[in-house]
């Protein structure tokens, strides 16, 4: 009788070096529900930063001091609002973000490059510009002044106030770029598109997001149905003569 053989017990063959297969980290996104209560959390926070802007300035006038500059009713408070959705949309790193200058951007073309000393990778890549993307750029452009897009060095105690706000729960910056790419492999986007997009230099980290698109994943393995059966409906048939 066979020796029982026990499966969680793994020995190398002797001259190759065993290397555990690394596990897929489970990427955090936002579902549909999470991204609205994001989203009104930053109309929220705009509306209730230009409410006080207005009365803060009836006060000055009353008082004849000077006015601070006018925010729009249906504009930005700060920063916040644009570099998030433009997060959201373009899959950059907070620091890519922050590093942007107006000259980054050709809001005609609805491009946005990303310089390779900005960059993790160390690449230039370049990224399209969905309609909400150009449309927040545009709307933002109007309050920005000088060369630097946003012209600050952090937003994390925004955001942490943002997430609490929102009821967020462990949902940090980065994971606006899980989000991104997320959203792009659920709508049927190749991997390797991802990949470029992302400015990942190794497939490897575009496939955490591989198990999202299982729909594409069945479709890809039933070509080969497909072909078989060709194959075998196109098959030629020889005679067989009996003796």
């Amino acid at each position: 009788m066979n020796e029982v053989v026990k499966c969680d017990v793994v020995k190398p063959i002797s001259g190759f070096p065993f290397r555990p297969v690394e596990s897929r980290r489970v990427v955090r996104f936002l579902n549909q529900a999470e991204e609205r209560k994001l989203r009104k959390a930053l109309a929220d926070r705009d509306a209730t930063m230009i409410a006080a802007r207005e009365s803060g300035n009836g006060w000055r006038i009353a008082r004849g001091k000077r006015l601070l500059p006018e925010l729009e009713a249906a504009g930005f408070g700060d920063h916040l609002t644009a570099v998030v959705l433009l997060a959201m949309n373009t899959g950059l790193r907070r620091g890519e973000l922050l590093s942007l200058c107006w000259s980054d951007i050709d809001l005609e073309a609805r491009v946005l490059t990303v310089r390779a000393e900005t960059a993790k990778s160390a690449r230039q890549r370049h990224i399209p510009l969905n309609e909400e993307a150009t449309n927040v750029l545009r709307a933002w452009s109007k309050r920005s002044n000088g060369p630097d897009v946003f012209g600050v060095a952090d937003v994390k105690t925004a955001w942490t106030a943002l997430t609490h706000a929102a009821g967020l729960e462990n949902f940090r910056f980065h994971d606006l770029r899980h989000h991104f790419a997320s959203k792009l492999v659920m709508a049927g986007v190749d991997l390797n598109t991802v990949r470029e997009l992302l400015g990942h230099s190794d497939i490897k980290m575009t496939l955490r997001y591989s198990h999202l698109a299982p729909d594409h994943l069945a479709a890809a393995v039933a070509k080969l149905t497909r072909t078989l059966l060709r194959g075998h409906l196109g098959a030629t048939v020889l005679p067989t003569f009996s003796r």
